[in-house]
């Protein structure tokens, strides 16, 4: 017998929980899901969420060493970590590249859809992405 899954959250090392909750909400419209501080670890669970998700959230996790700081904005080796979908991609693409976001590879339409990559504000790439 299945069980159902789903992955309720993917976490993102960072530097610092307040420039990271206020980038992903400013620049990319996320939504503060959950910040509570626990004591007992001295440190906080953050969870953010993209515009109208209903699915996995983003756990910004605060490097909590030197070994976890070193792979802020490069956990996936320099490939594409997160893929952020949208139902309007020049819509998103366009409000993104308004509020400043950095895109490092233009546009293109590809069979599965319409992508771009950006960057975080650590360096960690994305793909904006509408399926086709």
């Amino acid at each position: 017998m299945t069980m159902p899954q789903s992955i309720a959250h993917i976490a993102l090392v960072v530097r610092d929980y307040d420039e990271a909750i206020s980038w992903y909400r400013d620049m990319l419209g996320f939504t503060l899901v959950e910040d509570t501080f626990q004591p007992e670890q001295d440190k906080r669970w953050v969870l953010m969420a993209p515009p109208g998700s209903q699915g996995t959230t983003l756990l910004l996790a605060r490097a909590s060493n030197d070994r976890q700081a070193d792979f802020i904005g490069d956990q996936a080796g320099g490939r594409v970590f997160l893929f952020l979908q949208t139902d309007d991609f020049w819509r998103d693409y366009k409000a993104m590249q308004d509020r400043g976001v950095t895109f490092t590879r233009d546009p293109k339409t590809a069979p599965y859809g319409t992508v771009a990559v950006f960057r975080d504000l650590y360096g960690t790439l994305w793909d904006l992405v509408e399926f086709s």
